[in-house]
């Protein structure tokens, strides 16, 4: 059962969640639909400490285990964003050539939709291939909050 711990951070609550040592969940708090224990643990502290470490501008990268839960093909656009540098940006077309599948930004789309793991899977750094910030689970006045921040603190 997963185990979660509450953060309330710059861009509101967020529910970090870990199962079997692995991070599992950092959502902006909207309900939770899974059976869950609320509990703190090493990792979630270890998060927690992490991405308030990010929103002071002291770390551009995450170090925990983490084990998204997902399809093959949201597994592999989660890994795509990743490779995403911070402070920069990339659009939904970038990120299905990139899985090798050029004409399914709108799959893309649909499974940067489903990132269980805001911020840390950076999805607010996909943006329109016009460069139009378009839609995020987290609400868009958060995903300018978090690319503004990143621009600030890039090195």
């Amino acid at each position: 059962m997963e185990k979660i711990h509450f953060y309330h951070s710059p861009v509101g609550l967020l529910v970090l969640g870990e199962e079997d040592g692995f991070l599992t969940r950092v959502s902006f708090h909207k309900g939770i639909n899974t059976p869950y224990i609320i509990e703190s643990t090493p990792l979630l502290e270890k998060t927690e400490k992490q991405l308030k470490e990010y929103f002071k501008g002291e770390r551009i990268a995450f170090d925990v285990p983490l084990r998204p839960m997902g399809t093959d093909f949201q597994k592999k656009v989660w890994k795509a964003l990743q490779s995403i540098p911070y402070g920069s940006t990339a659009s939904y077309g970038d990120i299905a050539r990139q899985v090798g599948t050029e004409k399914a930004f709108r799959a893309v789309g649909m499974a940067n939709n489903k990132n269980p793991l805001a911020i840390v899977i950076p999805c607010h750094r996909v943006i329109g291939s016009d460069g139009k910030l378009v839609g995020y689970g987290g609400g868009l006045e958060n995903k300018v909050f978090l690319l503004s921040h990143e621009t600030k603190y890039r090195k």
